[in-house]
């Protein structure tokens, strides 16, 4: 059993990381083509663009980890069933169960190089490229509405919260185009403040630059009020009328605006949820349903993190009935091009599954399990079928 187990793992992991090593060629081609249009920005320059796209890599095996695991298992099948060696290795004892906990070890191992890889170091590869970026390119773009952030705080005059427009990110913690709106307990504007840029504290205290303050006080002195300037009402037993709210702006050149965001929750905000470890977004979909902030794209992405990588151990199990095949169902060519098309179709099904469960509500769990469920129930039944009845 040893011996076979040696030869399935020496010839499986080899083709798996030639396979992976195709892919990752192709995908860092693309991403430093991408990136060849911005050279001469700033200074950003052929080495930064180089640079970029191997940060990507860690990234980008995480994606096609499962279908280089598919590929791979089916060739090393394929090849071991049209030289007979597979056959002969059944004639020794090698049964369906043994074949398929073989495979389902190895595919474990797969799955937990896949985890690593996603968790840690394509996070940190994503979010060091985006670094790259907003040093030599001048900002990270957040696109067209830049990225929202909401706090909340008790005050000595009550209760305030606070929505938060950020327009792009620049390198480590520093933000730019902040725009912050105060509104009180009832929802009233009372504070704008827009700042060129700013700096997020290890303490959570926003160094704001090139300020500028608006306040909306009621016109007789009498207290803050709507900012819409409509009238008040009569104020107190009095009956006095209150004339409608005035706007009192200031320039500053620089402010201290004290905040419960910390740096981490900032650049979660800041940055997309691929660059996120799975203990990153699970923090983050707190502080989201804390503030009352919708996080369904949160949750599905990080059910996705979670479960991904048992995508390995279905692609095993899908691979394994090419190994009961005959040679006359179609060569080694013909078989490996099946599991690309059942790898692409994974990933297309995975990712149609996110989109279709963020527009329908569906669970994000039962979102994120479904397509590997379903894999595996037709690994499953491919199995039976050919072990069985052919």
């Amino acid at each position: 059993m040893k011996t076979v187990r040696r030869l399935f793992y020496a010839d499986i992991v080899s083709a798996v990381a030639f396979v992976a090593l195709a892919f990752l060629s192709l995908s860092f081609f693309i991403d430093f083509v991408d990136q060849l249009a911005d050279v001469g920005q700033g200074g950003y320059t052929l080495v930064h663009a180089a640079l970029y796209a191997l940060l990507l890599l860690p990234g980008h095996f995480y994606e096609v980890a499962p279908i280089a695991v598919l590929i791979g298992t089916i060739y090393t099948l394929a090849r071991l069933a049209q030289s007979s060696q597979y056959t002969i290795l059944r004639t020794g004892g090698l049964g369906p169960g043994r074949a398929l906990s073989l495979l389902a070890s190895l595919g474990l191992i797969f799955g937990v190089l896949t985890f690593l890889v996603g968790d840690y170091l394509a996070p940190l590869g994503e979010r060091q490229a985006g670094q790259l970026q907003a040093r030599h390119k001048g900002g990270l773009k957040l696109g067209p509405s830049g990225a929202w952030l909401k706090d909340h705080a008790n005050t000595p005059d009550g209760e305030r919260s606070y929505s938060i427009s950020v327009g792009s990110a620049g390198p480590g913690t520093l933000l730019n185009d902040i725009r912050i709106f105060e509104f009180d307990a009832d929802g009233r504007l009372l504070r704008r403040i827009a700042a060129a840029s700013a700096q997020v504290q290890p303490n959570a205290t926003w160094s704001l630059r090139d300020v500028s303050v608006t306040r909306w006080v009621m016109g007789n002195g009498g207290g803050e009020g709507r900012s819409d300037g409509a009238s008040g009402a009569a104020a107190g037993n009095s009956g006095a009328a209150v004339r409608p709210a005035q706007a009192i702006d200031a320039k500053l050149s620089a402010l201290e605006w004290r905040s419960s965001l910390s740096a981490a929750v900032v650049a979660a905000a800041v940055s997309p949820a691929s660059s996120m470890s799975t203990l990153a977004l699970f923090r983050y979909i707190g502080h989201l349903a804390d503030n009352e902030q919708a996080a369904q794209s949160y949750q599905i992405q990080f059910w996705k993190r979670a479960l991904y990588p048992f995508a390995c151990l279905v692609m095993v199990g899908l691979a394994l009935p090419f190994a009961y095949l005959q040679a006359r169902s179609g060569g080694i060519s013909l078989k490996v091009f099946g599991g690309i098309m059942l790898g692409i179709s994974f990933v297309l099904l995975n990712n149609v599954a996110g989109h279709l469960g963020l527009l329908r509500d569906w669970t994000p769990w039962m979102v994120a399990a479904a397509p590997s469920a379903l894999y595996l129930l037709l690994s499953f039944a491919a199995f039976s079928w050919l072990v069985r009845y052919r």
